[in-house]
């Protein structure tokens, strides 16, 4: 692939995309199952949540350009966001 080319601009868009919109759900997945674990009131543990888990979001765009592919970028952050929010359903279900 040469820098120039369309794929390979396709490739870098389809990247950023993963990185910007699959790192934002991995973080907010994140953050909510921070604030459902964490052991505080509910809005200090809301507000403690989303400022540990914007610590997620840089290694989730540096894995977005660290895949081997574009295709791998977005099925490793769909996927962790997948697992992620399916542990704050069953959190949230067994805490009502």
């Amino acid at each position: 692939m040469t820098p120039g080319s369309p794929h390979y601009r396709c490739s870098v868009a389809a990247r950023v995309l993963a990185a910007a919109l699959g790192g934002y759900l991995l973080t907010s997945a994140l953050a909510t199952l921070l604030a459902l674990l964490l052991p505080f009131e509910r809005a200090q543990a809301v507000m403690a949540g989303s400022d540990i888990g914007v610590l997620f979001y840089l290694p989730a765009l540096l894995w977005a350009f660290h895949a081997r592919s574009a295709v791998r970028a977005w099925a490793g952050l769909l996927l962790s966001s997948a697992a992620v929010a399916a542990a704050c359903w069953w959190l949230a279900a067994a805490a009502a």
